[in-house]
C-alpha cells in the first residue's frame, strides 16, 4: 500500500512526525512525503524537520507565499502532477491550511482516497480562511480521522457519513510525549522563573492596526508584573513594523525570532501562562496544564475549554489583564486531559487505515 502525506505548514510537521512513524512500522506500506513550501522560512519549516526527525520530502512543491487562491491554486496546479506520478493508494491530510484543502480537491477530481486527519473541528466563524478549508476537507475526505468527541456531532449535522467517523486522538500530543524530555529553553539572559509566553499570527489580531496596537499596549502594561517572551511570526513582525513600532531593549519584554518545536515546548512547559491565538498551542498548554488565554472570539477546539486549561478572552484587553492577574494570585484555571490524549493517536490512525475493522471500538458511536 501506498500511503503519501501532505505537509505545508509549522502545524502539519508536528501531525505528520507520529502517523509517519507510525506507518513505518507496519509490514507492505511505502509512503511518500509531499512539502507544498506553504511556508518557507527556515524557522518554520526547515528546523521542524530536523528537530522532529522527519524524513526529507519525496516532492517539494515550492508553492512560497501568495493570497489563499493563489497558494490554493498553485498547489492544485503542482500536487496534480505528483498524483500522477506517484499513483498513491491513500493521501493523508492534516489540520485547515490551504495546501490540505488544495491537496483534497485535486485527489477528489482525481478518485485518489484521502484521509483527513484532525478531521471535524469547527469554529462556527466562516470569516476564518481555516474554517473553509475544514468544512471542504471533511465533506470531499473519504475517511475523518478526528481527535475529540465533540467533532462527531459536528460531521454528522453536516451529512457526514457515520461510518466514515474514527475517534483516533490527538496526534500532536504524540508528539509532544514523545519529544517533551528533549525540550530546550531558548537562550534568553535574565528571564525568570515565572514569564507569560505569547505567540500571535492570525489576521483577526495582526492585520487590523488599532486591534495590534492596543494588543501590544496591554503586553507591555502586563510586563510590569509579569516578564514577556514573546517568538515573533515574520508575518507578525512585518505588521507591527508598518506601525513604526519598535521593540525597545528590556528586562520584562523579549522579542525574539521564532523558535523551533523543541524551544516552543520548554517554553510553554515553563510558562506561567501562555497568551496566543494559536490553534495548536491551545491544545499543548492543555496537556502540559498551563494556563491558556486564547486572544480569539472563538475557538475550533472546545476540548480545551470544557476539559482543559483554556480561556477565550476575544480581543476583550481589560479581560485579558483581569485573567493574568487571577493566574498570578493563584486561580489559574485547572483542567484534565481528554479522552485518547494519551500519545497513541498515530498507532489508531495507522490500525484504521491499514485494516477499519481492526479496532471497531474506536469507530464513532
Amino acid at each position: 500500500m501506498h500511503v503519501l502525506h501532505v505537509v505545508g505548514a509549522r502545524p502539519n510537521f508536528m501531525k505528520v512526525a507520529p502517523v509517519h512513524a507510525a506507518f513505518r512500522k507496519r509490514a507492505g506500506v511505502r509512503q511518500s512525503l509531499v512539502h507544498t513550501g506553504q511556508h518557507y522560512d527556515a524557522n518554520l519549516s526547515d528546523i521542524f524537520f530536523e528537530q522532529l526527525q522527519i524524513p526529507r520530502p519525496d516532492v517539494s512543491l515550492e508553492v512560497g507565499s501568495g493570497s489563499h487562491a493563489v497558494q490554493t491554486a498553485e498547489v492544485m496546479i503542482r500536487f496534480e502532477k505528483t498524483i500522477l506520478e506517484r499513483k498513491p493508494d491513500l493521501v493523508l491530510v492534516y489540520g485547515d491550511v490551504n495546501s490540505t484543502v488544495a491537496a483534497t480537491l485535486v485527489c477528489a477530481k482525481m478518485g485518489t482516497k484521502i484521509a483527513h486527519v484532525e478531521a471535524g473541528l469547527r469554529s462556527y466563524d466562516r470569516t476564518m480562511p481555516e474554517e473553509i478549508n475544514r468544512l471542504v476537507t471533511d465533506q470531499l475526505a473519504d475517511m475523518l480521522l478526528i481527535p475529540s468527541d465533540e467533532a462527531v456531532g459536528n460531521l454528522l449535522r453536516e451529512g457526514v457519513a457515520r461510518e466514515k467517523i474514527y475517534f483516533v486522538g490527538n496526534v500532536m500530543i504524540d508528539t509532544l510525549r514523545t519529544l517533551l524530555p528533549q525540550a530546550r529553553m531558548p537562550e534568553i539572559p535574565n528571564l525568570s522563573d515565572k514569564f507569560a509566553l505569547v505567540t500571535l499570527h492570525r489576521p483577526s489580531n495582526v492585520d487590523d492596526p488599532a486591534t495590534l496596537k492596543r494588543i501590544l499596549a496591554t503586553l507591555n502594561t502586563i510586563s510590569d508584573r509579569l516578564q514577556i517572551v514573546f517568538p515573533v511570526h515574520p508575518r507578525t513582525k512585518a505588521r507591527i513594523e508598518s506601525l513604526g513600532y519598535h521593540f525597545e531593549d528590556s528586562t520584562r519584554f523579549f522579542a525574539i525570532p521564532p523558535t523551533g518545536y523543541l524551544e516552543c515546548l520548554a517554553l510553554q512547559q515553563r510558562a506561567t501562562v501562555v497568551i496566543t491565538d494559536s490553534g495548536g498551542l491551545q491544545e499543548e498548554t492543555t496537556a502540559l496544564g498551563v494556563p491558556c488565554l486564547t486572544v480569539r472570539e472563538n475557538t475550533e477546539r472546545p476540548v480545551t475549554i470544557t476539559h482543559g486549561t483554556n480561556t477565550l478572552v476575544g480581543t476583550d484587553m481589560e479581560l485579558l489583564s483581569y485573567e493574568v492577574s487571577q493566574i498570578l494570585a493563584g486561580h489559574g484555571k485547572g483542567g484534565r486531559i481528554p479522552p485518547l490524549w494519551d500519545g497513541s493517536a498515530s498507532e489508531r490512525i495507522a490500525d484504521v487505515v491499514l485494516d477499519t475493522q481492526a479496532m471497531p471500538q474506536r469507530r464513532a458511536a
